[in-house]
């Protein structure tokens, strides 16, 4: 329970002012439950532990699909709709925008690509990339969406050439001047900008166009909230690069001295830290970074000796290959590799690799890979936390951080899950007006059960399942927040017919 103006349940995923409003960029957890040292699986490491605070260690938004049964599914977090199927072909970036013109799965004739960030909400880094098809498991939820390894519909492809197209086109050019277009692999698990003349595995969205939107706020106190995803940001971050260990440890070190008045910070997971780039940025289009000017970027010199932006640390293990010994990170900068003979923007500013997570890059001097991926193992870090709660204007109010005992509280409605009603009990420590409201997960009110003023005590009332009309509603998971003036608290309950 916080005071506040605005309040921010990432569990939840619903943000709160005056009225209820669902996160407009909701971020999926990443998939990933196992825990790693440098080079091997580790037990669950504890607060001050080496290792702690890796990505299985922070439980965000679960997947949640919904098959439509019509070819089409449904992602109930992002409220995205996909297509189920791949086509029986692969298409270059121009022949995939003329396929999802024409397309009508489900009877729908809305279809367009993703952007990259709409594409990577369905990865998962449960997958790992395997020294072959039988050893690899796929970045992507499969009891839901076809999938298909390389070299299905075209014989000369690679296993890992399962690419996605998407309409992000970078804004600069790749490998010496190609138009890049940015896709993932949900084989090898990458984010990287490919040739717009290459073919492309393809899969369909529709719906809103607002996901993968950001709406940043600087605090004025060294922190970024961005009241799209919910997560707050150290706007500096780090100013020297380290390896991955050292990474999750200087996290627990600026958690203990309240770094910038907070002590959850953590390292961002790999969608998270994907969630701040910019891909209307390049160094070569806008003379900067692939992220918003609100953040403090470092200048570092690249493997080309050329002024350049760091790679940032994930908290996510990438298992590529035979040992989970490397780590995801983002590239803002160019993301070079050596070929040719000399060092060059092979994948575009905004690219998600992954670098070992400890060793000497002087190992590296032509890079790793077909395309000589720079290897930097130093990486710099950017803090991130959930935001939990702010004022009006949008600034942090530090006194919303603390608890405020004996005010109010809600507690836990009985029974939970429930079938024909269940009661809500609350206490109020003060005197003053009390609302206390049902809301679904699209932030739509559903019924509001007291609006009164009440004088100090403990409450309840009960809730039949039905709407201000009188109607029964869907089973589901619903919100009930109570509030006074600008204080809220918020639980989760579920109906079940």
């Amino acid at each position: 329970m916080r005071r506040i103006g605005v309040y921010i349940l990432l569990t939840l995923t619903i943000l709160w002012s005056v009225d209820a409003i669902a996160l407009s960029y909701r971020i999926i957890d990443t998939g990933q439950i196992d825990y790693y040292g440098t080079i091997s699986k580790i037990d669950p490491p504890q607060s001050g532990e080496a290792f702690y605070g890796q990505d299985a260690q922070h439980e965000g938004t679960q997947p949640s699909y919904r098959d439509n049964g019509d070819g089409t599914i449904t992602d109930l977090n992002t409220d995205l709709m996909w297509q189920k199927e791949l086509p029986a072909a692969k298409y270059n970036y121009a022949e995939s925008v003329d396929y999802a013109d024409t397309c009508t799965v489900g009877g729908y004739t809305d279809w367009r690509l993703p952007t990259i960030k709409e594409l990577y909400s369905l990865a998962l880094f449960s997958g790992q990339t395997g020294i072959t098809e039988s050893t690899s498991i796929p970045y992507l939820d499969t009891d839901y969406f076809d999938f298909r390894f390389g070299g299905v519909v075209d014989s000369r492809e690679r296993f890992i050439d399962s690419q996605y197209a998407t309409s992000t086109i970078y804004r600069g050019t790749t490998m010496g001047g190609n138009e890049t277009m940015f896709g993932f692999n949900f084989v090898d698990g990458r984010i990287k900008g490919y040739p717009t003349s290459k073919d492309f595995d393809i899969r369909l969205v529709r719906g809103r166009n607002d996901y993968g939107v950001n709406n940043f706020v600087d605090n004025s106190d060294g922190t970024i909230t961005d009241w799209a995803t919910g997560l707050m940001w150290d706007q500096a971050g780090s100013t020297k690069g380290m390896n991955w260990e050292e990474a999750l440890a200087w996290a627990q070190e600026r958690n203990a001295e309240n770094h910038l008045g907070y002590g959850d910070w953590r390292l961002p997971n790999a969608k998270e830290l994907q969630s701040i780039v910019d891909y209307d940025r390049s160094p070569s289009a806008t003379g900067s970074a692939a992220i918003s000017p609100v953040f403090d970027i470092p200048v570092v010199t690249d493997e080309a000796g050329n002024d350049s932006s760091p790679f940032y640390w994930t908290s996510t293990t990438h298992y590529d290959g035979p040992k989970p010994n490397k780590a995801v990170y983002l590239s803002f900068g160019e993301a070079l590799g050596y070929m040719r003979g000399g060092w060059m923007d092979v994948h575009g500013a905004g690219s998600q690799r992954s670098d070992p997570k400890a060793g000497d890059p002087d190992d590296y001097p032509e890079g790793f890979g077909p395309q000589g991926d720079a290897i930097r193992i130093y990486n710099y870090v950017r803090l991130v936390r959930d935001a939990s709660a702010t004022t009006a204007t949008g600034v942090m109010d530090r006194q919303s951080e603390t608890a405020v005992p004996n005010q109010f509280q809600l507690r836990q409605n009985y029974p939970n899950p429930f079938n024909s009603s269940t009661t809500i009990r609350y206490h109020i420590g003060e005197a003053g007006v009390v609302q206390l409201d049902v809301f679904d997960l699209n932030g739509q009110k559903v019924k509001s059960l007291v609006k009164t003023r009440h004088t100090p005590g403990s409450y309840q009332v009960s809730w039949d399942g039905r709407n201000e009309d009188g109607l029964g509603t869907a089973s589901g998971m619903y919100l009930i927040r109570l509030q006074i003036g600008h204080s809220s608290d918020v639980h989760k309950m579920t109906l079940l017919k």
